[in-house]
Formats: structure tokens, C-alpha cells, sequence
């Protein structure tokens, strides 16, 4: 039996977003709560995946040595609130020309449940956009919204299936699977 798998979007999700990107190690902040949730998480025995688009990268915001800096920071302050993240995948790709990798298209979520061996129909997929919702969809895992960063603009677009279960935050997930 593999261990669950649940893959969350990085910005909005995890750790404030911003509308001018997220640059430099300084400008990622954890969202606190989302710190507890994937404490929680692990400890509860599910795996944690990243799948976030970086078309910073591709915008020349800032460096992939910057990226895997920002990466650094969150994988130790999340091992330092009792969490652990088991794999990341990003995509540079600009959204002007996007790849197969690029959500809502399913490359990354893919690669992941590949990764893990784990069943997209017990998967889900946690995310604050209609690309997250979507590549969810896309690579047949269970979505949910959550309502901190793009999440309630997201949920206020018109094809927005209100059949997909929103939660306030991660924890709000977290307590929801758990309990």
C-alpha cells in the first residue's frame, strides 16, 4: 500500500501570493495556518507535493539559483513546524507559449503521481486558481479550492464548477480529510 499523496499550488496556497511575483527569499512568506496543515498532514502519514508554475522564471524575474533559494527556505520552515515536502515540480514555461507542463495542462501532476506510484482518483490536487482546479481535473485527481489567494476571485468565475469543495484555507482542508 502506498502512502497518500495530496499535491498543493505553491503561491496563494502555502505561502502569500503576490501579483509582482514572488522574487527573492524575503518576499516568500508561509501562510501560518498552511504551516500547521502540512505538519498535520505528515503526520498523518500522506506524502506533499508541489506542482507550481514559475513563469517568473521565463520573465527573467528572477534566477533559478533564486527559485531553489525560495524553495530552501520553505522546505526548512515548513521541517521546523513538524511538515516535510516530498517533492517539487515547477514550470518556467511563459504563459504565452506554454508547455505540456504549464497548468491547467497535467505534465507536473503527472510526473508526480508517476513519482509516487499513487492513484490520480485518490489524489488530491489544492489550489487558489482556475489553471489549479482545471489541471486537477486534467490529470483525473480530486480538486478543492481554497479561498486564500486568487481563490475567491476564483471562485467567482463563471465556469467555476460549484460541485468542487472550497475550503477557507488549508487547514479548513486538512481538517475536512482528517476528520
Amino acid at each position: 500500500m502506498t502512502q497518500p499523496l495530496i499535491i498543493l499550488d505553491r503561491d496563494g496556497v502555502i505561502n502569500y501570493d503576490s501579483d509582482n511575483y514572488i522574487k527573492s527569499e524575503e518576499e516568500w512568506l508561509p501562510i501560518p495556518s498552511s504551516l500547521t496543515a502540512i505538519a498535520q498532514l505528515t503526520k498523518a502519514g500522506y506524502l506533499i507535493a508541489i506542482a507550481s508554475n514559475q513563469s517568473g522564471l521565463s520573465r527573467n524575474y528572477f534566477t533559478l539559483q533564486t527559485l531553489e533559494n525560495i524553495h530552501q527556505k520553505m522546505f526548512e520552515t515548513i521541517k521546523d513546524h513538524g511538515g516535510q515536502i516530498n517533492a517539487i515540480e515547477f514550470c518556467p514555461d511563459h504563459p504565452d507559449n506554454p508547455g505540456p507542463n504549464r497548468k491547467p495542462a497535467p505534465g507536473m501532476v503527472n510526473k508526480l503521481l508517476e513519482q509516487f506510484q499513487a492513484q490520480a482518483g485518490e489524489t488530491w490536487f489544492v489550489g487558489d486558481s482556475i489553471s489549479d482546479i482545471y489541471c486537477a481535473l486534467n490529470a483525473g485527481c480530486k480538486p478543492a479550492l481554497v479561498l486564500t489567494g486568487k481563490g475567491r476571485k476564483t471562485q467567482k468565475i463563471e465556469s467555476f464548477d460549484n460541485n468542487i469543495p472550497v475550503f477557507n484555507d488549508l487547514l479548513a482542508f486538512t481538517n475536512h480529510i482528517l476528520n
